[in-house]
């Protein structure tokens, strides 16, 4: 408490130092700093790169490790291999060497047809000889021939032939379709191969379905057709030597005879080898075929 005798400017509180907590005790004074000597200056190194963490370690494969690999044999030595051989062309010509020697004697008859390859259709009714003169001339030709005989394809047919002298209908005409194609296609085939061919067949003048139309369609427009036209008499006594079902009677001799004088005036060639024998024929049908050559017939 204060009172009138107090020291004037204080009104009885404690005095407190700079160091008091509060206790209203002065503090004890602290020493002096000891002062510290000056470090020497760092040299500058410059900026120094970011530290680069490492790399965390490889893992390790679950798998046990591979064996080593055993060693390969030598390599077989390589040997030059033959060309592949060259690829068929589509057509069926397969390239053939030149012949040795002639097939057969040539004939001398002129310059005749030479070397040149033919395609020729021999017409004529039964009996005329068209067969016997078409080999004939095709084994006597300089030049590979071959010999196609409709006769001889058709009756490929064993079974089920259908013979034309029991009556001409539907199955003997489809037959016979199918073996003047088979034909034709054989003989594009020889002419593919640089082989002539010719095919002896009885093509009347009178019947589309066995015309000349079928075969230049199936063998191609350089066909030479040639008919050979006997005597009836000569054809009649022909006939009679012939056995099985190429003898025909001679009421349908005379039929077939009477349809085949329609090719006159048709402007093909004719020849009448009522007396000339096969060799004769073969000289005169080589004769008629280079005249054919050199001017056409047009049919």
């Amino acid at each position: 408490m204060g009172g009138p005798g107090g020291i004037p400017g204080h009104r009885g509180a404690t005095h407190q130092g700079a160091g008091s907590q509060g206790t209203g005790h002065p503090q004890a004074p602290q020493p002096p700093a000891v002062p510290q000597p000056p470090q020497a200056p760092q040299p500058s190194r410059g900026p120094q790169p970011p530290a680069v963490p490492p790399s965390p370690p490889a893992p390790q494969s679950a798998t046990a490790p591979r064996p080593p690999a055993a060693p390969r044999p030598p390599a077989a030595p390589q040997y030059p291999t033959a060309p592949p051989p060259p690829r068929a062309d589509p057509t069926g010509a397969v390239p053939l060497p030149p012949p040795v020697a002639p097939l057969a004697p040539p004939v001398e008859h002129g310059a005749g047809t030479g070397a040149a390859t033919l395609a020729v259709l021999l017409i004529g009714p039964a009996g005329a000889g068209k067969t016997t003169v078409a080999r004939h001339w095709a084994q006597r030709r300089r030049v590979p021939t071959a010999h196609i005989s409709l006769d001889d394809v058709r009756e490929w047919v064993c079974s089920g032939f259908a013979d034309p002298q029991s009556g001409w209908n539907e199955h003997s005409e489809a037959q016979y379709r199918l073996a003047r194609r088979t034909c034709g296609f054989a003989a594009r085939n020889f002419l593919a191969n640089g082989i002539s061919c010719i095919v002896d067949d009885a093509v009347f003048p009178d019947r589309p379905v066995v015309g000349l139309g079928g075969w230049k369609r199936h063998v191609g427009p350089g066909l030479l057709p040639v008919v050979l036209l006997p005597g009836l008499e000569v054809v009649l006594e022909r006939n009679a030597k012939r056995s099985g079902n190429r003898r025909l009677s001679d009421e349908e001799v005379a039929a077939i005879h009477g349809r085949m004088a329609g090719w006159y005036g048709s402007g093909l060639p004719i020849i009448d080898n009522s007396t000339y024998d096969v060799e004769t024929t073969a000289r005169v049908l080589d004769d008629v075929l280079a005249r054919a050559i050199a001017s056409p017939p047009s049919w």
